[in-house]
C-alpha cells in the first residue's frame, strides 16, 4: 500500500520530468559543460573512484564532468543492473570501453571490465531539495545501492541535475539515501545531509 508521501512523489516525480523535457537542447549542452567546469569541486583524488552513469532519457550528461575527472587521474566506473530488488554494482570505465544494453535499456560495462566499489556516486534524479533528498525513478536502486555502500564505507553521493530540478521540498520516506551535495550548471549545493557534525 503506498504512503501519502509516495503519492506526492508520484506527482512531483511526473511534473519535473515534464519540466525537463521541454528544456532545448542548446540549454542542455550548455548545462553539461557547465557541469563539466566543476570537476575541480567534486574533491576525487587521482586513483580514486567515481561512478558516473549514462544518460538516458532527458537526463542532463555527466559524460563532459566525468571525461575531466578521468583526464586527472581519477579512475571512472558506471552501475550494472542486477536483480530487481539488490543494489547496483560498479565495474571500472573508460571513454572507449564497450557498453551493452542492460536492463532498460542503460548501456553499462561488459563483464569483462573490472569491478570495484565507488569513491564518489555521481546520482541521476529527477528532483532535489536543499536537504539533501531526491526523487529518482521509483526503483528504489541508488536508496539501496547508498544504503548498502555506506554500511561499508566513507563515500560521498553527489546528485547530478539541471539547476531547474531543484523544489523547496521533497517529502521525505525512511528508506530515502541522502546527497552529500547536487551538482547543477548553476554550482555546487552542499546539503550537509551526511555531516556528522550536523
Amino acid at each position: 500500500m503506498s504512503s501519502l508521501a509516495d503519492d506526492r512523489k508520484r506527482l512531483l516525480r511526473a511534473a519535473m520530468l515534464a519540466r525537463r523535457d521541454a528544456l532545448p537542447p542548446d540549454e542542455r549542452a550548455a548545462a553539461a559543460a557547465a557541469l563539466a567546469a566543476l570537476a575541480g569541486r567534486v574533491a576525487a583524488g587521482p586513483g580514486e573512484v567515481v561512478a558516473g552513469f549514462m544518460p538516458i532519457r532527458s537526463e542532463i550528461d555527466p559524460r563532459p564532468l566525468m571525461l575531466r575527472l578521468g583526464a586527472a587521474g581519477v579512475r571512472l566506473a558506471l552501475p550494472v543492473i542486477g536483480a530487481r530488488d539488490a543494489p547496483l554494482s560498479f565495474r571500472l570505465w573508460t571513454e572507449h570501453a564497450p557498453l551493452v544494453a542492460g536492463p532498460f535499456g542503460i548501456l553499462q560495462p561488459t563483464e569483462a571490465a573490472a569491478p570495484c566499489e565507488p569513491d564518489i556516486v555521481l546520482v541521476p534524479l529527477a528532483a532535489f531539495d536543499r536537504a539533501g533528498h531526491r526523487i529518482g525513478y521509483g526503483g528504489g536502486y541508488y536508496d539501496r545501492t547508498l544504503g548498502a555502500l555506506r554500511a561499508r564505507r566513507t563515500l560521498r553521493a553527489l546528485g547530478v541535475a539541471f539547476a531547474m530540478q531543484e523544489v523547496e521540498t521533497i517529502p521525505a520516506s525512511r528508506h530515502d539515501a541522502l546527497l552529500d551535495a547536487v551538482l547543477t550548471e548553476a554550482g555546487v549545493i552542499e546539503t550537509g545531509a551526511n555531516d556528522p557534525r550536523s
